[in-house]
């Protein structure tokens, strides 16, 4: 199971964190040099949630986007009471 969204299929990409020192030259400095490029990780925002898919109720992996932009649809609450169903056979 990987970091990536079910229905956008976002997931991390990767990127470049620059280092720089110095003083910029349109603030009288001699201009800024790069004295480091890391690796970095760009992590999609991804929530485990209970949602139907294909007309069942499923727990998957979406993005925060995902869930904002409306594209999963939540199953029903359930009004369960444990009493009741014993009740209702008697």
């Amino acid at each position: 199971m990987s970091r990536e969204c079910f229905f956008t299929g976002k997931k991390t990409i990767f990127g470049n964190a620059i280092t720089r020192r110095g003083k910029a030259k349109r603030l009288g400095g001699v201009g800024k040099k790069v004295t480091g490029v890391t690796r970095r990780k760009f992590k999609a925002n991804i929530q485990k949630v209970r949602a139907v898919v294909g007309g069942e109720v499923r727990r998957v992996r979406v993005s925060a986007k995902a869930i904002r932009m409306g594209l999963i649809q939540k199953p029903l609450k359930r009004t369960y009471k444990p009493g009741q169903q014993q009740q209702a056979g008697k």
